[in-house]
């Protein structure tokens, strides 16, 4: 890595956010499969773009189906997979977007590091606390299910551990809080953060 000169520019994140009006900011929702991140994230981009903000939304699944395509769900591949999460979102940063992650991340050290890498005044964390009972009960995906009959390996919540965030900056059960509500109440809490 002796070889490797950082290239600075000349334009900065906030210069960037300035020009589209808006904070440059990383919205991270963690929690459980089947607690509704993928949903809310998805939501509150919509929500976001109808209001004029610029946007993009990195979904799990959609990473691991890519650039994350090769990354099992070790712990040491889990660590490998919020990392490059977190440096994609740094350069959206960089770019002066608002970006919404939705991402298990179920290691406190991978969120903090995510945080520290995009930077703690950049990074707002949104737990999704809905209980394991209700997720499985959703299991969209059919994971839990699986997971239950053996067929799968390493699933958050049954053989794979979530370490609960301990300060969130939000945290919202989606088993007592619908959709609508809770872009609501997200919003009310981030607006201040997001608006120029």
């Amino acid at each position: 890595m002796t070889n490797i000169n950082r290239e600075y520019l000349n334009i900065s994140k906030e210069e960037r956010a300035s020009l589209k009006n808006q904070k440059a900011t990383v919205i991270w929702f963690t929690g459980l499969s089947g607690s509704g991140k993928s949903t809310l994230a998805t939501k509150l981009d919509k929500y976001l773009f109808e209001l004029g903000y610029h946007t993009y939304v990195l979904d799990g699944d959609n990473i691991r189906s890519g650039i994350n395509k090769e990354l099992t769900f070790s712990s040491k591949d889990r660590t490998e997979n919020i990392r490059r999460i977190s440096e994609i979102s740094k350069l959206f940063i960089d770019a002066g977007l608002i970006v919404i992650c939705s991402s298990i991340s179920p290691y406190t050290k991978d969120r903090e590091a995510a945080k520290n890498r995009v930077g703690a005044d950049n990074f707002i964390e949104i737990y999704l606390s809905t209980p394991i009972e209700v997720c499985e009960l959703r299991d969209v995906k059919g994971l839990y299910a699986k997971a239950r009959n053996g067929e799968i390996k390493n699933l958050t919540g049954i053989d794979a551990p979530y370490e609960k965030p301990s300060n969130p900056f939000i945290e919202l059960n989606t088993a007592e809080v619908n959709t609508h509500d809770s872009i609501q109440r997200i919003m009310n809490k981030i607006e201040y953060k997001i608006k120029r």
